[in-house]
């Protein structure tokens, strides 16, 4: 039953100015400017001075203020007032409230999260607005704070959620090819700056987990990489990039993520590594963020016997998020679940049971609940009934605050629209990130010298083969990417493209082997092509032609080893636009291929050996 006795105030109706805005806001902001240091990057440990000020805040907060304040959630709508109606229907249904600003007033949130798919993402400067609205919405009512606004962008084809013309930049794995930690520093502060500016202050990344587990359907391409003192280095790289971009960073999936076969949003994935195979596998990322400084780190949803015998779900152990987390790794920042959503923490215990069980494990926000006025209730509940003290909810509220004040947000969390238009997707930004995107395309077989193509010899290219969905709806497809970057470079190409969410049938691989006849060369285009995957007959078909072919991956790198014949094979790790352009000029010798796989290619025939080691790549040079 959706708790009815915390209805918001009435919002006004007026504009809110900036002025009006902060004045209204003159208990938060009096708690950093009356002698507050400057935020830093890196700085999260506890200050007396500061810590001193912000518990007179939390002093006058009421308990359901407190409590909203460890609750990250999403609304449907791109309008923090004026949603569409089917969107305010949506939110209705699920929290009791028809608008996003009257949803973070009701449950006083301490924080949101954009998604594309909830339609809160039309382009930057919309967010900014939004970003604007929602955080006057906090602030409407006594004793309120700013929000922590939150997002997924990793960057990369599968989690990225603001598209073009924010700029685009290579994914983890790409960046791990790369092995540069100056470019993993730059990428993330190139991100963190854009996002700050369109309002954004925590970005869910980077991705800490370290994919040593070909097979997994969940982390793939989103990791830097197989490697974990590699990965460790790119990770810190990263946490400073951010943080020096005034966003915070949030390493994730703690304890690790990277061996599962097992996708923890459907099920509860379990990790069989010892607590010695943690130790060397799966930690060193998690401990390296630490080090750097981090100021957040995220849970996951899955079961680590050797790290708590009770099987429990990490985000819900204690011995996991408060044992291993804060007391042996020495981690004091803010502690945020994964979705709570997920099958794989719902499996065990109630939607009533869980946000109560993460709090008492150690956490401290509490990300997507699959019912917020369940979740929201039960805590409160549990305070008033003595399972919860108020004490240990103002312990995460703390924290919270401390991240709040140290990137600025109780001193002015407002951004300014035009600074947005000058910052998000400028020139410099979007030659930079070529730069780095350049430096990660991985040539892994390159028979007789195949590449790059000559214009002279090859000149007419057909470019065809899987186009996978743009997690933004913003990038082109993948084929036509390459066909147009070709074309620039003086190639004749011809693009046809198959959607990646459809069946590849036989009759659109007879189409690709018609469109082949009288070419002088063929780029194909796969992702994540599996033992009986279409895209196996597809290029097996492509290479009884004759034409050489050319095979460009664009998901994770591992499709070589259920192919054969092809003349040369390319990865490019993703499938953004950025990516795929680098992987086109590789082909094409506008640049040196200079990435190395960062993860191993397994045998087909005999997973226990590498058909590719980590670190090979060729060149034009070799």
């Amino acid at each position: 039953m959706l708790d009815q006795s915390h209805q918001p105030e009435p919002l006004p109706k007026a504009r809110v100015s900036r002025r009006t805005l902060l004045a209204a806001t003159a208990v938060a902001s009096a708690v950093v400017t009356a002698g507050a240091t400057p935020a830093v990057a890196g700085t999260t440990q506890p200050r007396p001075d500061r810590d001193a000020r912000l518990k007179r805040l939390i002093a006058r907060m009421s308990l359901e203020q407190k409590v909203g304040q460890l609750f990250v959630h999403w609304f449907s709508g791109n309008d923090a007032h004026n949603p569409a109606p089917n969107h305010a229907a949506d939110n209705l249904a699920r929290t009791g409230y028809r608008t996003p600003a009257e949803i973070v007033k009701a449950y006083h949130l301490g924080g949101v999260i954009y998604f594309g798919w909830s339609s809160n993402v039309t382009n930057p400067r919309q967010l900014g607005g939004l970003s604007n609205d929602l955080q006057k919405a906090a602030l409407s009512q006594p004793n309120s704070v700013p929000l922590v606004v939150s997002i997924d962008q990793e960057h990369g084809g599968i989690v990225t959620r603001v598209g073009l013309p924010a700029t685009q930049l290579p994914g983890a794995m790409a960046l791990g090819a790369s092995g540069s930690r100056s470019d993993a520093r730059t990428a993330a502060y190139i991100a963190g700056t854009e996002l700050a500016a369109i309002g954004i202050n925590e970005n869910y990344a980077p991705v800490a987990d370290v994919n040593v587990n070909p097979a997994n359907p969940v982390i793939g391409v989103r990791s830097f990489g197989s490697d974990p003192k590699a990965a460790a280095r790119l990770v810190a790289a990263q946490v400073d990039g951010y943080q020096s971009a005034r966003v915070a960073a949030c390493a994730k999936h703690f304890p690790g993520h990277g061996d599962t076969g097992t996708d923890s949003h459907t099920d509860l994935p379990v990790i069989t590594h010892t607590r010695e195979e943690w130790e060397r596998l799966d930690a060193p990322p998690f401990r390296a963020a630490i080090k750097a400084g981090i100021d957040s780190i995220m849970t996951a949803h899955l079961q680590v016997a050797a790290l708590d015998p009770s099987n429990d779900p990490a985000t819900l152990s204690k011995p996991i998020i408060t044992g291993i987390l804060r007391e042996e790794l020495g981690f004091d920042g803010v502690i945020v679940t994964d979705a709570l959503n997920m099958t794989g923490v719902r499996t065990k215990y109630g939607d009533d049971r869980i946000p109560v069980l993460a709090l008492k494990a150690g956490v401290d926000q509490l990300l997507f609940p699959f019912n917020l006025p369940v979740a929201w209730n039960a805590v409160v509940k549990a305070v008033r009934d003595g399972e919860l003290t108020e004490a240990r909810i103002e312990e995460s509220v703390l924290r919270i605050l401390r991240l709040k004040e140290k990137h600025g947000l109780l001193k002015d969390p407002l951004v300014s629209l035009s600074r947005l238009d000058r910052v998000v997707g400028n020139r410099r930004h979007r030659a930079v990130a070529d730069r780095i995107s350049d430096e990660t395309t991985t040539l892994l077989v390159n028979k007789g010298g195949a590449l790059p193509l000559s214009k002279r010899r090859q000149k007419n290219v057909l470019v065809v083969g899987m186009n996978p969905t743009s997690p933004t709806g913003t990038d082109r497809p993948a084929t036509t990417v390459v066909s147009d970057t070709l074309s620039g470079l003086g190639f004749t190409p011809t693009a046809l493209g198959f959607p990646r969410d459809v069946p590849l049938t036989p009759a659109a691989i007879d189409s690709a082997v018609a469109a082949a006849s009288g070419r002088d060369a063929i780029v194909v285009l796969t992702q994540n092509v599996g033992a009986t995957s279409p895209q196996r007959t597809l290029v097996s078909r492509l290479v009884a032609t004759g034409v050489p072919v050319v095979h460009l991956a664009v998901g994770n790198p591992y499709d070589i080893a259920q192919l054969s014949g092809v003349a040369a094979s390319v990865a490019s790790y993703g499938w953004t636009e950025v990516e795929v352009r680098s992987a086109a000029r590789a082909i094409a010798g506008k640049v040196d291929p200079e990435g190395k796989l960062p993860v191993p290619v397994l045998r087909a025939d005999n997973p226990a050996q590498a058909l590719y080691p980590v670190g090979h790549g060729l060149s034009y040079d070799d």
